[in-house]
């Protein structure tokens, strides 16, 4: 079966980092676009970062210069690198992959940064 496990969200500073990883299985991950997303308490889900299977990225506006999103194919994962934390980051992270009418779903991590 198809599994998206997140491993590296945890408790920070503002103005510190953490590099979250989503390791795939049960797919073909090349074929694949995968993203990152991100659920505050009392917000809807947003976008923060996606990266298509031929690597081309897109950021929301807030992230862009201090996330980056990156893929190693040969391990099935996408990685999100967090630097320069604030306190609106503060989210559960959901790693996301879709292709076609194919679309799944991590079960999160917590990323919690404290000022």
């Amino acid at each position: 079966q198809m599994q998206l496990v997140e491993h590296g969200g945890g408790l920070v500073q503002t103005g510190g980092s953490l590099r979250l990883s989503c390791a795939a299985s049960g797919i073909i991950f090349g074929l694949y676009a995968m993203g990152w997303y991100r659920q505050a308490p009392g917000k809807q889900r947003e976008l923060v970062a996606t990266i298509t299977s031929g690597g081309t990225t897109n950021y929301e506006d807030s992230v862009k210069g201090r996330f980056t999103i990156s893929r190693d194919n040969a391990k099935n994962t996408v990685y999100l690198q967090m630097n320069s934390l604030r306190t609106d980051d503060t989210a559960v992270y959901y790693c996301n992959a879709y292709w076609d009418t194919y679309e799944y779903w991590g079960q999160g991590t917590q990323v919690t940064v404290s000022s």
